[in-house]
């Protein structure tokens, strides 16, 4: 039994530094779903979406942005090739900075969210909380 959570461990570290680690995911997702906006609390929220999911869902934030179709910047499953762009985005850094700062609360506590440009079908099911450049948050 012990061999075996020894390979189990090797594994994820091999996998933690093939695909980054949970800061660099989640710092990557903040970019991808958010980079492009320069709205106080744009990146924040989203951070704090992730945060709440983790929470919920009682998984590590990395899992929360890398679980199928939940955050549509991962959905080619391209990981590699996503985070090395997100790395070379101007804003990445400001993107660790708010995954290693303070916790924030934008969003009222949301946990889900969506662009302003798409009605997805579970949204009239939620509570509407705010609006944050282009993006409509729930919870």
């Amino acid at each position: 039994m012990k061999s075996i959570k020894i390979i189990f461990a090797f594994l994820f570290a091999s996998l933690t530094s093939l695909f980054g680690n949970d800061a660099e995911i989640v710092a990557a997702t903040l970019i991808l779903e958010a980079g492009g906006e320069y709205v106080e609390g744009a990146m924040q929220a989203v951070h704090e979406v992730i945060l709440n999911r983790a929470e919920k869902r009682r998984l590590t934030p990395k899992q929360v942005c890398l679980q199928p179709k939940q955050f549509s910047c991962w959905n080619s499953g391209k990981i590699k090739q996503l985070l090395s762009k997100a790395k070379a985005h101007p804003r990445y850094a400001y993107a660790l900075s708010i995954v290693h700062g303070e916790r924030t609360n934008y969003t009222n506590g949301a946990d889900h969210y969506h662009a302003n440009y798409v009605t997805p079908y579970w949204a009239k099911y939620m509570e509407k909380t705010c609006t944050i450049g282009r993006h409509i948050f729930y919870k």
